[in-house]
């Protein structure tokens, strides 16, 4: 259903417009989890260590999807807002086909370089094998991806944030059914777990651009051009900074990795756990950005600054009501949290347990502040104020990598790794609040919301 976020009372209309994407993201780190669950639960530690391995190079994938996703949205949002109709289906369509052209040559480079990449990470032999199987995999199903995500940046720049949930829940349902069918069933093992993804995962695309497909040509225009040089020109003006951003820092990870993968497979195995479930409530906080930016950009598009104003005020106590469950499940049941992807009661489990234990203790008191650093982030880049936006980023980036390899190197322990994450975030987020103040004021104020 498309919406219209100029109008409503703003808390009303980002809540209700945040809840369905914020399920989608539920559903959606389901891939990821469920892959190092039943990988850890039903094959073993170097099992969750192997699809561990591969998960940071994953995520430079899943940051140019994304990120290639955001930008485009946000000039959909702005087209959307300012009823350019015939502009909004130019800038939908030209999407799609570079969204679908980026995806063809990055399966052809990551074809090419899966191990080279593996090795670059120092990946331990021992697990070698099952990451270069699951990262393969993984790569060939890159099309079905960008496709997914390009679709659902187009739903929710519309407006429409529950059309790719009911994707995502049926997606994600039939990839634990799968998993379990696979490698418990079948015996397939690590391949198992990556072809489930796979499927799944092709499904949920091919059903949510056939949608997409129809729901945009409901939208009553006149003539239009399929693909546009100028649109993309402009589209990239948001993507490219995006894309930068995420894949930035998904390229920090990669070093966090590499030196996660001196301390051993446990550690290894530990920090795969732990550091999906970091990146779920991440995501989830990222959503609220995006959700932000859609919000922002449709009302920068129509002129309504008071209810930018507005929304960043609802947008700080999303965040807390948000970040308060993720805290709570992590600091104070980590122990629990860390049994999901292990089982306790086999030999040699206990390291990885306290590995992944000590990360989550860190990391969650400080998931309020990365909460409001990725919604004023989110509003930033919804208004086209992309350089902020970037600055913010690249220092928590650059933060994180510095202090991890400094603190680990001085303490000898993979503790100086987990460290690094509470420092950026704080940092970064004191550059946005503040930017976002900065841009505030120069901006009129209208009626009040």
């Amino acid at each position: 259903m498309i919406t219209d976020l100029t109008e409503g009372k703003t808390s009303r209309v980002l809540w209700k417009f945040f809840v369905p994407m914020l399920l989608s993201v539920v559903f959606q780190q389901l891939y990821n989890i469920v892959d190092s669950v039943v990988a850890g639960k039903f094959i073993g530690a170097d099992a969750l260590a192997a699809v561990g391995a591969s998960y940071p190079i994953t995520m430079i994938f899943m940051a140019v999807a994304t990120g290639a996703n955001v930008g485009a949205a946000v000039v959909i949002s702005q087209l959307f807002g300012a009823k350019k109709y015939e502009k909004l289906k130019t800038a939908i369509f030209t999407s799609v086909i570079a969204m679908t052209a980026l995806a063809v040559i990055l399966t052809a480079v990551g074809a090419v370089t899966c191990t080279a990449m593996l090795r670059m990470l120092h990946t331990p032999e021992n697990i070698m094998p099952d990451s270069v199987i699951y990262l393969s995999v993984y790569i060939w199903g890159l099309a079905f991806l960008f496709l997914y995500n390009i679709c659902t940046g187009i739903f929710t720049a519309l407006g429409d944030s529950r059309t790719p949930l009911y994707f995502l829940i049926a997606s994600s349902l039939g990839n634990i059914a799968l998993d379990i069918l696979f490698v418990a069933a079948f015996k397939m093992g690590v391949a198992g777990v990556a072809w489930a993804t796979f499927i799944a995962q092709g499904i949920s695309m091919a059903c949510a651009f056939a949608v997409m497909v129809i729901r945009v040509r409901k939208i009553k225009s006149g003539r239009y051009s399929k693909f546009s040089w100028s649109m993309l020109g402009r589209i990239s003006r948001f993507a490219v900074p995006s894309i930068l951003q995420q894949s930035f820092v998904s390229v920090g990870n990669l070093f966090i990795q590499t030196r996660v993968n001196f301390f051993g497979s446990d550690v290894i195995a530990g920090y795969s756990a732990a550091i999906k479930l970091n990146t779920f409530t991440i995501t989830s906080f990222a959503t609220l950005g995006n959700a932000m930016s859609s919000y922002t950009a449709q009302n920068t598009g129509a002129g309504r600054f008071d209810r930018v104003r507005a929304g960043f005020k609802s947008g700080v106590i999303m965040s807390i009501v948000t970040a308060l469950p993720f805290f709570i499940a992590y600091f104070i049941f980590p122990t629990y949290m860390m049994h999901i992807f292990v089982n306790p009661s086999e030999a040699d489990i206990a390291q990885v347990t306290d590995v992944g234990r000590s990360f989550l203790m860190i990391a969650s008191p400080f998931y309020f502040i990365a909460a409001i650093k990725l919604a004023a982030d989110g509003l930033l880049r919804g208004a086209g104020e992309m350089r902020p936006f970037m600055i913010s980023t690249f220092t928590d980036l650059l933060l994180r990598v510095i202090i991890a390899y400094v603190l680990s190197y001085m303490m000898n322990s993979e503790i100086g790794i987990w460290l690094s994450w509470p420092v950026g975030w704080t940092v970064a987020a004191a550059i946005s609040v503040s930017f976002y103040f900065a841009f505030i004021r120069k901006k009129p104020r209208n009626a009040a919301v």
